[in-house]
């Protein structure tokens, strides 16, 4: 319950038709355990307390006044938990019985909300016993008069993410549902009370509907539909528990599986994201918000918290996504080389990730232009710290290509240039790095103005976070095709890359990717690289998490330290996490000034640091609140 994080819970409990007794007491058995497991909100079917399949015994006095005294008996058995109980039974109001949902909490009753759109086609009978209700009023119950209606917010107020609303069953299916105004309202969660039977692909069209309201309202959405014990003379219940998190699927439980069902739904992320929507309208004032108080609990989170999150978990998605990206990629080169009417592409060729990238999206898109490979100069630049395995790489991998390939070796030129500057070539400083970085951007700038051609960047999302680049050496291009693309999904589209290719390209991929990442600045050890990146800035998985959370959704350190706990379990102690944490903020903050002056290059997926739209931030902003915050861990 901190952190903006909030458990809720799917509840489908074992029912008898028309048994009001048996059924109260298995919703308070189940609100007690959910209790017990530290939920904020625990939701139950449609009519849970009658059973939703008990037809004309609807009009039965006997059973609408038991159902009223089984609402009154689980409100006083649940006066001593601290978990939001959302139950549904029929109630009179006036003349006409209503399907209704009762919020409940510590014993007490926060609102009832009938239901909007009752079913009335298929196998459903609804209007023979409800009617519908789209207002906001009030009902009386035992001479206390509660809110009523769809248009009700109940709002937690010690943790103001936490608010929700309730629609049941079919509302969900109605043009314009209930839950979009509320939403807009400012409630967070959309509940569902369901009692929805199981007919062949109705399970996983109620799935589908239940990700696409997520979605498009920028909500979490829970639905818990009536189960096992619900009449079989006509149709099957199966049960069905589901949550959504603006668009994601958190939880689905299986067929015919009664009992408590959990997800920890991130409500600050969709705070944030509504912020972040200019289209997300506030009419706040067209609900009625009802507070009530919660003590927070600080619970471990059951939820995944994926360690690579610029990268799909599922398999196949991975593959779909990364043949998309390349062809974005590709896509925005074409339209480049287009529209300077160039036949020709410079760019220097390392043998590492980032360089690799690039030469696979240029040769794609002079593929896809029909152009020569011939027109691609890979240009390997050898000095004080390049090895003979990247060297070789650089060579092997232009030759699988079918591109132009020449080696140009530049410790000579900085040689020159340090006499006069006058610096000593053994003060192994920054100057000693950046000069040649620097002289390798000066080569492949001048060469690709001898040839009429455009000079393709190969620095990564990761290194402008960080800003692990040469200001105006590798820092700069013509053309930045891996801008937009963090180290950890460079890595998986090489990786990607090498699954497709013939054995000779597979084998040269596969070195790269077995190539410890560095700029070979320095002089190597033996032969090998002495410099590797990740041992002076940090493990990029751990810089790619904290990058997607902080850019991408604004969370506070303190959060972020926290899901990264969950997600690298076992990877990382909580000392590794929190030392490169502060390295990250004091280094974005830091590096504003490169990432402010950009190249053109193409926007691939949410986070990007274009200053012409993605990401602005003054270059001397304070980075000391992030900073306070991820020190003081």
């Amino acid at each position: 319950m901190f952190d903006g994080f909030v458990r809720v819970s799917c509840a489908v409990p074992e029912v008898k038709v028309a048994d009001c007794r048996f059924n109260a007491q298995n919703i308070i058995d189940l609100a007690v355990k959910a209790n017990e497991n530290n939920a904020g909100i625990v939701v139950f079917p449609e009519l849970s307390i009658t059973a939703y399949t008990c037809a004309d015994l609807f009009l039965q006095k006997v059973l609408i006044e038991n159902a009223e005294n089984a609402l009154f008996e689980i409100m006083d058995k649940t006066k001593d938990i601290d978990t939001v109980l959302v139950v549904g039974l029929p109630l009179r109001r006036g003349t006409s019985l209503y399907d209704c949902a009762a919020v409940i909490y510590r014993g007490n009753i926060l609102g009832i909300v009938p239901k909007a759109y009752v079913k009335n086609y298929a196998e459903a009978s609804e209007l023979r016993w409800f009617q519908p209700f789209k207002e906001t009023s009030t009902i009386t119950i035992r001479k206390n008069e509660y809110p009523f209606g769809q248009a009700l917010v109940f709002e937690c107020a010690s943790m103001p993410e936490f608010s929700f609303s309730v629609e049941i069953g079919n509302d969900m299916s109605a043009a314009v549902t209930p839950s979009a105004a509320c939403a807009l309202g400012g409630a967070n969660i959309i509940v569902n009370l369901s009692a929805s039977p199981d007919i062949v692909g109705r399970r996983a069209a109620r799935a589908s509907a239940v990700r696409d309201l997520s979605s498009r309202l920028c909500c979490a959405y829970v639905l818990s539909n009536a189960g096992q014990g619900e009449s079989t003379q006509d149709l099957v219940y199966a049960g069905h528990g589901i949550v959504s998190e603006n668009g994601k699927l958190l939880f689905e439980s299986a067929r015919f599986e009664n009992g408590l069902f959990y997800a920890d739904i991130d409500a600050e992320k969709i705070v944030q994201e509504r912020r972040r929507m200019n289209t997300f309208e506030d009419l706040a004032d067209d609900c009625v918000h009802i507070t009530f108080d919660m003590e927070k609990k600080d619970v471990e989170l059951c939820r995944n918290i994926a360690p690579l999150p610029f990268i799909p978990e599922n398999a196949d998605e991975r593959n779909i996504r990364s043949e998309e990206i390349i062809d974005l990629q590709a896509a925005g080169l074409v339209k480049r080389l287009k529209h300077i009417g160039c036949k020709n592409a410079v760019l220097g060729l390392s043998g590492g990730l980032d360089s690799t990238l690039a030469m696979i999206v240029t040769v794609r898109a002079f593929d896809m232009l029909g152009l020569d490979r011939s027109g691609i100069l890979a240009i390997s630049m050898p000095c004080f710290g390049t090895t003979g395995r990247t060297k070789n790489n650089s060579s092997m991998l232009a030759k699988a290509y079918g591109v132009a390939f020449r080696e140009i070796p530049i410790g000579d030129t900085v040689r020159s240039h340090f006499r006069d500057i006058g610096h000593d070539e053994n003060d192994h400083s920054v100057t000693y790095e950046n000069a040649q970085a620097r002289e390798r951007t000066q080569v492949i700038m001048d060469v690709a103005n001898s040839m009429n051609g455009v000079v393709i960047g190969t620095g990564d999302l990761s290194e402008l976070a960080l800003g692990w680049a040469t200001y105006n050496g590798d820092h700069m291009s013509m053309y930045g095709v891996n801008a937009a693309i963090p180290k950890t999904l460079v890595r998986h589209l090489v990786s990607f890359e090498a699954s497709r290719s013939d054995k000779a390209l597979a084998g040269v991929l596969l070195d790269i990717l077995d190539t410890p990442v560095s700029p070979e600045l320095l002089p190597p050890v033996d032969g090998e690289i002495s410099q590797k990146t990740e041992d002076l800035v940090g493990p990029y998985e751990l810089h790619d998490f904290f990058l997607f959370n902080i850019v991408r959704y604004g969370f506070a350190p303190k959060k972020v330290y926290r899901m990264a706990k969950c997600a690298f379990k076992g990877a990382y102690d909580d000392a590794t996490i929190k030392k490169w944490l502060c390295v990250f903020i004091r280094r974005f903050f830091a590096q504003q000034f490169k990432r402010s002056c950009l190249p053109d290059g193409p926007k691939i997926g949410t986070v990007g640091f274009s200053p012409r739209g993605d990401f602005r931030m003054p270059s001397d902003a304070s980075r000391e609140l992030w900073l306070q915050e991820a020190e003081n861990l």
